[in-house]
């Protein structure tokens, strides 16, 4: 009889958790606020916690002013050449902020980085909750979402992975030896929603659960995940002088994430009621559809190859 191959990894000891590194997505900002409140109280009764958990407010400038970032994306600061690279006397204060995360959470590739980073976010986009990855076998990660998707089944997740390089990897939760993004949606910039936050709540709950269960020195069994590989992005239709959009997102696509996009499928409709089809070779699936945040970066929404990635080993056990 086959015997099922057992993986050992290393115990998470140091955990970050981070919120408003995008200062108007509130529902990170007030769950890492209120985290901060709880891990105070516990201090005070003086009990002591085996897994250390960092919670993080990642830009305060721009949690004060409601604002995605304060001078550029905070999330896209952290790829080697930005970490590394010489500092101008004008730097923008993200650039600034994220060497200040670095330094504690990282050196980012450094075996003194943090072991875990949650980063958390929002999206308009009617995307459920969403881990955001730059491996699709990380064991950790893959396991962890598992976790979530068995304790959460009333709640829509999916697992994307974002095909880059560990040195031009630019997110924040890029930093620890293991990390993900927590994106979940559809709420407003500048708002807070009780479902989603409740969620994101309830969601990082149980991942800190799955710690504290793996530390203990408990096997857990392998399984399949399905994984949405990102393909593209695809921008709004523009006018060639004034680089304007001149469409929407079709009606039959808006609030469809993960609904399979087919060619010839409707995709967009202009300003003067004509339907523009999806030109592609392939089905794939539509994610962060008109999200707010995207116009700028000339993104209308991104397209992903679905697989199950059935590599995730039968058994995970910890190495002592």
């Amino acid at each position: 009889m086959e015997v099922d191959k057992v993986v050992c990894l290393p115990r998470l000891p140091r955990v970050a958790v981070c919120g408003g590194t995008h200062g108007n997505e509130l529902s990170g900002v007030y769950l890492v606020r209120e985290l901060l409140k709880a891990e105070k109280k516990v201090m005070e009764k003086e009990e002591e916690e085996p897994l250390s958990v960092l919670m993080v407010l990642s830009n305060p400038r721009a949690m004060q002013q409601c604002r995605r970032y304060v001078d550029t994306d905070l999330n896209r600061c952290f790829t080697h050449a930005k970490l590394n690279g010489p500092i101008p006397d004008d730097a923008p204060y993200e650039i600034i902020r994220s060497r200040e995360l670095n330094a504690t959470l990282g050196p980012k590739g450094n075996p003194e980085a943090v072991d875990l980073v949650c980063d958390l976010h929002n999206t308009t986009a009617n995307m459920g909750l969403c881990f955001i990855a730059y491996s699709d076998c990380d064991w950790i990660c893959m396991h962890i979402f598992r976790h979530l998707q068995r304790q959460m089944p009333d709640v829509p997740m999916r697992y994307i992975h974002f095909d880059v390089s560990n040195k031009e990897s630019y997110s924040l939760d890029s930093v620890g030896k293991h990390g993900f993004a927590m994106e979940i949606g559809p709420q407003p910039h500048g708002v807070v929603r009780s479902n989603i936050y409740t969620a994101m709540k309830v969601g990082v709950q149980h991942m800190l659960d799955w710690v504290r269960i793996f530390n203990s020195g408990t096997i857990f069994e392998g399984g399949c995940v399905d994984v949405f590989t990102m393909i593209k992005h695809i921008d709004y239709p523009r006018d060639s002088e004034t680089r304007n959009i001149t469409a929407a997102i079709h009606p039959q696509v808006q609030d469809r994430d993960f609904c399979l996009l087919h060619p010839e499928d409707p995709l967009f409709q202009t300003f003067s009621g004509e339907t523009l089809r999806y030109k592609g070779n392939e089905p794939l699936y539509p994610f962060f559809i008109n999200e707010c945040a995207y116009y700028e970066k000339g993104i209308a929404l991104s397209l992903a190859r679905k697989r199950l990635n059935s590599g995730i080993e039968r058994f995970l056990d910890l190495k002592g």
